[in-house]
């Protein structure tokens, strides 16, 4: 039987309840239960990477991958635009300014050749690309995040170390906290805990 430490928490203030696993199994099928529930707001966190738990929540694939590639094409066009105009014979932007790139006749080869666009444009592919997945998955993660209701229950540091917990939020359109707490109580866990906000 698990101990419930759920009682003390005002319902306006609860953020979420939690129940405490010991095992990866366990956390894992709590995990597959818990999105058969039908809850959409519940998170797992582990001291570790669990296999297969992000499909056991129902986790969907991330948009990052898009904004990756997109990144990407704009290093690409970035590139390109900058070493056309450097190795210019002359632009006309409206018939007003004329601009005249820095046109170095190199070994006789093309002011506009390809093959001198590859490095450049290559590097600035990759950066762009880096630079969006960093910026991109610091954003999708709402990174940095000083402060979690789920760092202030003590219990809960232990989920670095050897402890699973799955967390129930509140704002969960199905939550009633009698209702949860019950559910959480049937999947066996060390205990449930009142997470307050």
């Amino acid at each position: 039987m698990s101990e419930v430490t759920s009682n003390n928490v005002a319902r306006k203030d609860l953020y979420g309840l939690a129940a405490e696993f010991t095992t990866t199994p366990d956390i894992y099928h709590a995990a597959e239960k818990t999105k058969s529930a039908g809850f959409k707001w519940f998170d797992c966190q582990v001291p570790f990477p669990v296999h297969g738990l992000d499909r056991a929540m129902g986790v969907k694939m991330t948009i990052l991958p898009i904004l990756v590639f997109f990144g990407g094409m704009m290093g690409l066009i970035a590139a390109c635009v900058l070493q056309i105009f450097t190795n210019s014979l002359e632009f006309d932007i409206w018939a007003l300014v004329p601009l005249v790139g820095y046109q170095f006749d190199v070994s006789g080869k093309p002011l506009l050749g390809a093959a001198a666009f590859v490095p450049v444009a290559f590097e600035m592919t990759v950066l762009f690309s880096a630079l969006t997945a960093v910026f991109g998955t610091l954003f999708l993660n709402k990174l940095p995040m000083f402060y979690h209701p789920t760092l202030k229950h003590e219990a809960l540091s232990r989920a670095t170390d050897d402890r699973f917990f799955l967390i129930i939020e509140a704002r969960d359109p199905k939550f009633s906290h009698e209702d949860v707490e019950t559910f959480l109580q049937s999947l066996n866990p060390e205990t449930v805990i009142a997470l307050e906000k």
